[in-house]
């Protein structure tokens, strides 16, 4: 972006303090766009603003305009961004512009400059100073004309999106927010909401990128263009592949692949060389892959001579003044090539390191996973997609739309570039049309991740009472959205009732018992008659071996039932669509069910083959890969046709039924339909009229009925969710003594302790600070502890060399009790909150807080360094509150303050935090407290 690096030189303020704004020629010496002219005009008319442009279009003006709209009217700024690393970037960039005097950081454990002008924070650290209760004299929005909610979309993250609102919720009216997005699906939406809960809110919108996007696909052939000159659709050269028809696979066992092979990634990168498209960001959605690639290129120098002199000069700079963040492995090698590696794994000093060296120039490729899209700047002439899906807790999914386009947004340098190209590759499982279909997709819309937990709770119940606690509550954007739908959902249930209703007052001749006992009856003998006509088909069927037998000569295409534990037991009907050789005589079939699945299975799992029935049509339809029996991979699109055509056979034949011989049990049988069929004659409800009307009124009725409760219960819960949740919190915080009084809702000594931490669950952790449990421990013991109950490391592969302290393991051994009780609690309530228990890394915490050497603590643990700092600053994180609670021993407080200085060392903290001192200042609540001493950076 433009902004930062054109107005620096014009950017020291002119006019601070002065209360005139200067001119914007004077501030931003280039044309501004109109979407920021806009948004300005705003900002002077005292709105709040959301800004929805995409990225790398300029937003961040809109921010830095607001810095010096507030440093001319002599008051302050709070510019709040979602991640650590870009509130330290954003707090270089402000010191260079604004002057460094001016600019202020507040992170988790560490405060710089609190009370300059200009004061960057994580938005957790202005979510919780909202919540801190001001002492008298010391409010801490005191003076804050506006407060820049920069990368807003992250109100999608469904760990940390409730920050966002609980900040836009909280934030008193005075103050102006200026909210910057990516592009969102429903922009009005957010506006709307903001002004509902906040104060006047003007939405500004732009689509326009300074730099456009050229879409490229990279295949084994070479980097082609994949959109067409309206951007609308595929290439007219584009080829969509497709599996070759009618070829029969000779001899090796496995079919086809669904694609054709991946370009190797040393030839995508050549041919992006070869075109000047570099430099790149290459998304790679692991850091494993990442790493990889950065060997896979293997001595390819991307770099001259020239620039290789200066990468190397920074490189020794770096490794004189930090030796212990330098990585190992060959990366320091591939940066002087200009080729680097940049994921959470890695320690955050080198990825600065990489950050600089990018925006330099210098480095020409980046192998990065999907977090360096969240707002870091590093804008690059290309980005290059790896895969257009990636594997998530929960299984194997696309791309959105919004990440595809947060991704693709990072090409193009506006002022260096004229184009920015997005580079789309070939894998084994999705080929260019997939490439068009998110190239050519929008952007999806922001959702409510707003919940209610123990420190909302309690924070609120300090400052308000019920009523006004439950109307903050219900103003998230979760409830605002639900009330959109909640008029047509209302009309639709008064609708439905009128129905049930009308049904209702219409006489029924026979009675609903009897007339629900003769259907039974008749939907027996249906069944045994059913189970007759199976039986004597059977009979006549040869035996199970025969069947087998047999499908070594049916034909593709050829319908069966299959029975295999896979298919959960069920006799699933399905079409052979490939024998595969198989290990013994008979073949395997690769065969699709009505339900379009694909399945591998011997021949034994067919327990019918009906001959009977006419072939499918199967070869035009591309089938799976699958390598061994009873592998399944659920089918698309295109096999779903040939799906239906089975579920459609089946319906019409009994595919359900397996062919066994009951020749013996078909006379039983037989008698039992006869007995079946006298009672019913003789039933009450036999001469009943119109059965077939009765019968479909009672289904209506009870589809009414049905309908109609479904639909008040979600109605219901979209309605009062959250509230229901916090009084499920209320009831939970009651029982452990953290609320007192008449009512219950004060909160006592424990519930402030409680509400003045900060976690996943303030309530467990407090909870444990309190036990009396941790009081006794040595320093580096309780820091051992704390990681355990307030951290997860969910890594199948995770180990340690440091095996836990025994008093650090007692310790936590003693608060299983708590911790089971809480548990209890919480699922009664059908609360979901973690309740963290993770001893396999204490050693690890109590060896660095001993004094063991980075190097030696990562030859000893199977984690990355990136992953062992952030486990440690959550321990830091932690230490740092302790010295504010109440309710704690001070031998806890001291300790606490002993472990964390002999934790938060280089590389856990970083360079900035080594400058700074404590600034006596809760980090939970960034407000200023009696405590006696201050944690040290």
């Amino acid at each position: 972006m433009a902004s930062s690096t054109q107005a620096s030189d014009a950017a020291a303020s002119p006019g601070a303090g002065s209360g005139v704004v200067p001119p914007l020629e004077t501030l931003f010496p280039f044309p501004l766009d109109g979407f920021q002219l806009e948004a300005i005009d705003a900002l002077n008319q005292g709105h709040s603003v959301v800004v929805s442009a995409p990225t790398g279009s300029g937003k961040t003006l809109v921010g830095e305009y607001a810095i010096h709209r507030a440093l001319a009217h002599g008051r302050k700024v709070f510019y709040t961004t979602p991640l650590k690393a870009l509130s330290n970037q954003k707090l270089r960039d402000f010191r260079e512009q604004f002057g460094a005097e001016r600019v202020g950081l507040m992170t988790g454990d560490l405060t710089v400059n609190r009370e300059a002008s200009v004061v960057v924070m994580t938005t957790e650290i202005f979510r919780n100073m909202l919540y801190a209760e001001a002492d008298q004299g010391d409010d801490p929005l005191e003076d804050v004309e506006a407060v820049v909610l920069d990368e807003c979309h992250y109100m999608n993250d469904s760990q940390r999106g409730t920050v966002w609102e609980e900040s836009i919720i909280h934030c008193p009216p005075v103050v102006q927010l200026v909210a910057l997005s990516a592009t969102v699906a429903n922009a009005g939406q957010l506006t709307d909401w903001i002004e509902r809960v906040h104060g006047p809110t003007q939405l500004v919108m732009s689509d326009f990128r300074p730099v456009p996007l050229a879409f490229s696909f990279c295949s084994a052939k070479g980097l082609h263009p994949l959109l067409n000159d309206e951007g609308t659709d595929l290439h007219p050269n584009c080829k969509v592949w497709r599996a070759p028809k009618g070829n029969k696979r000779k001899g090796p066992k496995t079919p086809k692949p669904p694609q054709p092979e991946a370009p190797p990634l040393g030839f995508v990168v050549a041919q992006m060389a070869e075109r000047e498209m570099l430099p790149a960001i290459y998304f790679i959605f692991s850091r494993r892959g990442c790493d990889k690639a950065v060997r896979d290129l293997g001595k390819v120098c991307l770099v001259s001579p020239e620039e290789q002199a200066r990468i190397r000069a920074r490189l020794e700079a770096f490794v004189a003044a930090t030796p212990e963040a330098v990585r190992d492995g060959g990366h320091d090698e591939a940066l002087l090539r200009g080729i680097a590696a940049h994921h959470a794994g890695v320690l955050p000093a080198w990825k600065e390191l990489i950050e600089e060296l990018f925006q330099q120039g210098l480095v020409k490729v980046v192998f990065a996973t999907e977090t360096l899209a969240a707002g870091i700047n590093m804008p690059a002439r290309s980005t290059v997609i790896s895969a257009l899906s990636k594997r998530t807790e929960r299984g194997h999914r696309p791309l959105m739309g919004s990440e595809f386009l947060q991704m693709a947004g990072r090409a193009g340098r506006r002022g260096l570039d004229t184009q920015g190209y997005v580079v789309t590759v070939q894998s084994r499982f999705e080929g260019v049309r997939e490439a068009g279909q998110l190239a050519t997709a929008p952007a999806d819309p922001l959702v409510s991740q707003f919940t209610p937990s123990y420190g909302m709770v309690l924070n609120l119940l300090q400052r308000y009472d019920l009523t006004k606690a439950k109307e903050l509550v219900e103003r998230s954007f979760g409830r605002y959205l639900a009330t959109l739908d909640l008029a047509d959902d209302e009309a639709r249930i008064a609708e439905l009732r009128e129905q049930l209703s009308h049904l209702s007052d219409e006489a029924v001749e026979v009675a609903w018992d009897d007339f629900e006992d003769y259907e039974k009856q008749r939907g027996r003998l249906r069944e045994e008659r059913r189970l007759l006509r199976i039986l004597q088909q059977q009979a006549e069927e040869t035996l199970a071996h025969e069947l087998t037998l047999a499908l070594r000569f049916a034909s593709e295409g050829a319908l069966v039932s299959l029975k295999a534990p896979v298919l959960r037991g069920r006799v699933t009907p399905a079409v052979i669509v490939e024998k595969v050789d198989g290990p013994g005589q008979f073949p395997l079939l690769l065969c699709l069910t009505d339900e379009n699945v694909w399945v591998l299975v011997p021949c034994t799992a067919v327990v019918s083959l009906h001959a009977e029935l006419s072939c499918l049509q199967v070869k035009e339809i591309t089938a799976p890969e699958l390598h061994r029996a009873g592998e399944l991979r659920h089918g698309d699109q295109a096999s779903g046709g040939l799906a239906l055509a089975v579920a459609h056979m089946a319906r019409r034949h009994d595919m359900t039924t397996p062919q066994y011989d009951l020749a013996g049990e078909v006379q039983g049988q037989a008698h039992l339909v006869r007995e079946l069929e006298l009672a019913l004659e003789l039933h009450p409800a036999h001469r009943a009229g119109d059965r077939k009307k009765l019968r479909k009124q009672r289904f209506r009725i009870e589809e009414l009925e049905a309908e109609i409760e479904e639909r008040q219960r979600i109605l219901h819960f979209r309605a009062n969710r959250h509230w229901d949740t916090f009084l499920a919190l209320i009831e939970i915080l009651r029982h452990f003594g953290c609320l007192a009084g008449e009512e219950g809702l004060e909160p006592t000594e424990i519930g402030r302790t409680v509400g003045a931490l900060r976690g996943d669950n303030e309530l467990w952790l407090g909870l444990a600070l309190m036990s009396g449990h941790l009081d006794e421990l040595e320093p580096a013991d309780l820091a051992a502890v704390f990681e355990a109950i307030s951290t997860e490391v969910n890594r199948p592969d995770l180990w340690s060399g440091f095996p836990p302290s025994p008093a650090s393991e007692e310790a936590l051994h003693d608060l299983r009790g708590i911790r089971r009780e809480l548990q209890r609690q919480q699922e009664q309530a059908s609360v979901v909150m973690p309740l963290w228990f993770e001893p396999e890394l204490m050693g690890l915490v109590h060896a660095w807080a001993k004094g063991v050497s980075w190097n030696d603590l990562i030859a000893n643990t199977s984690l990355d360094e990136g992953d062992v700092v952030r486990i440690m600053r959550r321990t830091v994180d932690l230490l740092a509150q302790v010295p504010y609670c109440e309710a704690i021993s001070q031998r806890l407080r001291d300790n606490a303050r002993t472990a964390l200085k002999a934790i938060n060392r280089f590389p856990v903290c970083e360079p900035i935090d080594l400058l700074a001192g404590g600034a006596g200042l809760n980090p939970a609540t960034e407000r200023t407290t009696t405590a006696t001493a201050t944690p040290s950076a």
